[in-house]
């Protein structure tokens, strides 16, 4: 059943953002189990390189799927604002809108990197087979960012609805699907690297039909696209996307430069890192669903002019990641040499490995600090903002410090960069944020339930 009133316009602000965040969490973090086994079934094969290579590619795949992210964060902004206005209508109109723009642009995106394959490949870092195994793989799987971008949109609408379970289940659906077939396609077929892609494949068109009957069946937020509609929405949604696009784009721009950095130890370090990227995500899944949970919660907030539960968002937030981080970076200490033998890495990727379970993972409550100001930046109207800070961090401070200690701690030396990065930047981030809640001014259109479009 489908509300006229935002959801996330009454009740305790903490039991929106946990309920977001955690049902987020199992999404993201499901997903990713599934990128973890997908790695492991390649790592039993017994070849470093086709790990290298899945590494190699994660670091260009971060660059699509960042884009994407940044059209869903952009989506989530607008509709949640709409449906906390009461305008349901227009809701719909650009949720319908927002899935035209993203699949268009994410085709574009998509054939841009192919057709540059091999030169992306080749900067990188990745040579010989490895840089073969590399392009093949994202020959197989980058056009089906266009399939992808409807799943992303699907579940940015659920999000900003407030319906946490089904935008979860928009992930694990998926995901459950991909944990079938990786085996399958991978190791009884002997597929390999291909049965590697064809599994992704399968997993995104799951995502999107999944989604889209989400949203269309179940909560109707989805108008038949017009180009009326498109030109009406391309304004309001490049204002917000063009920045946080950029924003995006900034943490594979600087996992790009960090991996040119790891690649100049070898496909040792290389694989190592590729583990340690599935198992960032993996682990601190929370820390990455809390800013496009919390974006959703803003956006109703915001649009209805109740600037006063703005912070108390903004503080909720900062005590989960007070709180979650910790969590994780005690298990993962605790698992470390497990984590060592189930993906068998050698004695120089277990050091690497060392440094991010015992190190890099204690600045993930910073990192999550960061997050929440930023998705206040994006929802609240100053999405530059966040291209500001995560450029500095990612384009200007990551390889200097990342050079500098790779050079005195060899390639761990990459991960106690980042850390420090995190700790550097999240701070005063973490601060201007909350000076930025604290002086939000609400919206020029104030919400008025009595004349709110009903759906």
């Amino acid at each position: 059943m489908s509300r006229v009133q935002g959801r996330f316009l009454q009740g305790s602000t903490m039991g929106h953002v946990l309920r977001m965040t955690l049902s987020g969490t199992a999404g993201i973090s499901f997903l990713f189990i599934v990128d973890a086994a997908n790695l492991f079934w390649i790592s039993s094969l017994g070849e470093t390189r086709l790990v290298a290579a899945m590494g190699f590619a994660f670091a260009l795949q971060y660059f699509s799927i960042s884009f994407g992210i940044g059209l869903m964060i952009a989506t989530t902004a607008l509709v949640s604002r709409a449906i906390g206005q009461g305008r349901r209508g227009e809701a719909r109109e650009i949720a319908a809108s927002s899935l035209v723009i993203s699949a268009l642009l994410q085709s574009f995106v998509a054939f841009v990197m192919v057709v540059y394959r091999h030169e992306l490949v080749a900067m990188v870092g990745a040579e010989g087979e490895t840089a073969a195994l590399t392009s093949r793989y994202l020959l197989m799987t980058l056009p089906s960012l266009p399939i992808m971008a409807v799943g992303m949109i699907g579940g940015a609408t659920l999000r900003a609805e407030g319906d946490a379970f089904r935008a979860m289940l928009t992930t694990m659906g998926p995901g459950a699907l991909a944990l079938i077939f990786d085996p399958i396609l991978i190791f009884i077929l002997d597929l390999g690297l291909d049965g590697a892609a064809l599994a992704f494949w399968l997993s995104r068109i799951a995502m999107a039909v999944i989604a889209m009957s989400f949203v269309i069946k179940t909560h109707n937020l989805l108008a038949r696209p017009s180009i009326r509609h498109v030109k009406k929405t391309v304004r309001p949604f490049a204002k917000i996307a063009g920045p946080t696009i950029l924003t995006q784009l900034a943490t594979p721009f600087g996992s790009f430069l960090l991996t040119t950095v790891i690649a100049g130890f070898g496909d040792s370090a290389v694989a190592a890192w590729a583990v340690i990227n599935r198992l960032t995500v993996l682990a601190f899944g929370g820390i990455f669903s809390l800013s496009g949970a919390v974006g959703g919660i803003f956006g109703q907030n915001f649009g209805a002019g109740k600037i006063d539960r703005l912070y108390m968002i903004y503080r909720d937030g900062l005590i989960f990641c007070l709180v979650y981080p910790v969590l994780i970076w005690g298990l993962l200490v605790g698992l470390n040499d497990i984590i060592v033998d189930l993906f068998g890495v050698d004695k120089d990727a277990e050091k690497i490995l060392w440094a991010f379970t015992h190190i890099g993972a204690a600045a993930f409550t910073l990192t999550g600090m960061s997050f929440v100001a930023m998705a206040a930046f994006n929802n609240l109207g100053s999405p530059i903002y966040s291209s500001m800070i995560n450029w500095v961090r990612e384009g200007v401070a990551s390889l200097p410090l990342a050079l500098w200690f790779a050079a005195l701690y060899g390639a761990s030396g990459v991960i106690y960069a980042q850390a420090t990065v995190a700790v550097f930047i999240g701070l005063p981030t973490t601060l201007w944020g909350l000076r930025f809640v604290m002086k939000v001014v609400p919206p020029n259109i104030p919400c008025d339930p009595s004349k709110a479009e009903k759906s």
